[in-house]
């Protein structure tokens, strides 16, 4: 954050789980404002969400994570497999060493929810009909010698693990 910014101030801005933004309560109609306002989107070390110009900044909500991954594409196959995804707001990131995948487990149901780091700490969830995507482009590979194997995907010559194999 600049130094020159003191104070802390709220902004009645919210993003929802579904990856709208909302104003005063209302939702932001016009996508190009949405795509404005997360230029300026940062998270800090605490993990709260800040909108932060050169002359203010605001703290915001963020129901779960600020994008969706709306869209995936798959190129190569194996190791040589590069995944694709582009966010809610038109963002295109390649999953690799700078933008990792992780999945997240429900404590009570156990449920995954995989995300992917766009950029500077802030993640998209990944939607459930792209997920349901990418593990058609999943492999196995054996976990070492008395740990279950790994079910995941590979992309940019990383491999993601996304959920382990009991009893293989």
């Amino acid at each position: 954050m600049p130094p020159s910014l003191s104070g802390e101030q709220r902004f009645d801005i919210r993003i929802a789980r579904d990856g709208t933004w909302y104003h005063e309560g209302g939702p932001i109609k016009r996508i190009e404002l949405s795509k404005l306002f997360a230029t300026v989107l940062r998270r800090d070390e605490a993990g709260d969400y800040w909108l932060v110009t050169p002359v203010e900044r605001g703290r915001i909500v963020v129901d779960d994570v600020p994008f969706v991954a709306v869209e995936m594409t798959a190129s190569g196959r194996g190791e040589d497999q590069v995944l694709s995804f582009r966010t809610n707001l038109d963002d295109w990131v390649e999953a690799g060493p700078d933008h990792p995948i992780r999945v997240a487990h429900d404590p009570e149901s156990g449920e995954p929810t995989p995300y992917i780091d766009i950029r500077m700490g802030l993640e998209a969830r990944i939607a459930r009909s792209v997920y349901y995507d990418m593990v058609n482009h999943c492999a196995t590979t054996n976990g070492p010698e008395g740990e279950e194997a790994e079910v995941g995907v590979w992309s940019n010559g990383r491999f993601f693990v996304l959920g382990r194999l009991s009893g293989a």
